[in-house]
């Protein structure tokens, strides 16, 4: 009789274990990024390596050349300015204006896309860095990197505009299917202006945002404000000078990401993982992602 007892309470215990350890449908549907924060770009155990204007620190920024070294070099993120054209198509480019990388005068918005072309962007860079084999260089549309890359990279995209115009962006990132990225994160949008990212994110919920800031001094954020950045945004970008320990942990306790510009420095990269960003902007992602292996 005790052994039968035994025998039913030994059958009881193992279909309790077997039942227990059977999957619900609902968990079996989960994504393994779920369960591995690493998987994803927007967890806060990941310090990003984004690629500012490429690795323009090796070759004229926003050129193909630029944009292939720092896949090369591992970046998580090419991260992008974009300008509108006179016949509004968008093209990578940081400046307003022309003056600085190519050899015309004037602004983005006064030229059309094939006057644009036409315009060598590098020669400047070669002439700073003689070192370095020139390569021929011109501007590309946002159109004609997606199509470079395709799902291979993760774009980060600065929207420089502030007049309505992002429907132009949203566009571009709906027709070449970018948007289905499978990473979460594949695609993130960037602006100082908080207005065009409220904007963004009423037509385009799915795109993560951050709300770009440079502090003259120590940064500082007041709970209030920190509390609307949440209703739109997912972090924040911050020239890396002003930024401390405090204000840093402050962010991430909000459960906001906190990404530094522009960092070029390996010292100052360690200093900035130390301090729990988890982001950096460099011109020298091969900096970082050495860093990041040792």
């Amino acid at each position: 009789m005790k052994r039968t007892i035994a025998i039913l309470i030994i059958a009881l215990i193992f279909g309790i274990i077997m039942f227990t350890s059977i999957p619900s449908k609902e968990e079996e549907a989960l994504p393994v990024s779920i369960f591995n924060k690493q998987e994803s770009l927007l967890s806060k155990e990941r310090v990003l390596n984004i690629a500012h204007r490429g690795a323009s620190g090796h070759a004229p920024e926003h050129t193909a050349r630029s944009y292939q070294l720092a896949k090369e070099m591992e970046a998580d993120y090419l991260e992008i300015d974009l300008h509108v054209t006179k016949d509004k198509h968008l093209v990578a480019i940081h400046d307003k204006d022309l003056n600085r990388v190519a050899n015309k005068k004037g602004k983005v918005s006064d030229y059309t896309l094939a006057e644009l072309k036409m315009m060598d962007v590098g020669t400047w860079f070669y002439t700073q860095h003689p070192e370095k084999e020139p390569v021929s260089s011109q501007l590309m549309t946002l159109e004609e990197i997606i199509e470079m890359f395709g799902q291979e990279v993760n774009y980060y995209i600065e929207w420089k505009q502030a007049n309505g115009l992002e429907v132009l962006l949203l566009d571009v990132l709906r027709e070449t299917g970018i948007l289905q990225n499978d990473r979460e994160g594949g695609v993130i949008i960037q602006s100082f202006n908080d207005e065009t990212l409220k904007s963004i994110a009423k037509l385009e919920p799915s795109v993560p945002l951050i709300q770009l800031y440079s502090f003259k001094k120590s940064a500082e954020l007041t709970k209030r404000e920190i509390k609307e950045i949440k209703k739109y945004a997912i972090g924040i970008g911050v020239n890396y000078q002003s930024l401390h320990h405090d204000f840093v942990e402050k962010i991430l306790a909000n459960h906001l990401l906190v990404h530094a510009y522009t960092v070029n420095n390996e010292k100052e990269m360690k200093e900035l993982i130390q301090m729990g960003v988890t982001g950096i902007f460099t011109d020298f992602p091969d900096y970082l992602t050495k860093l990041k292996k040792e």
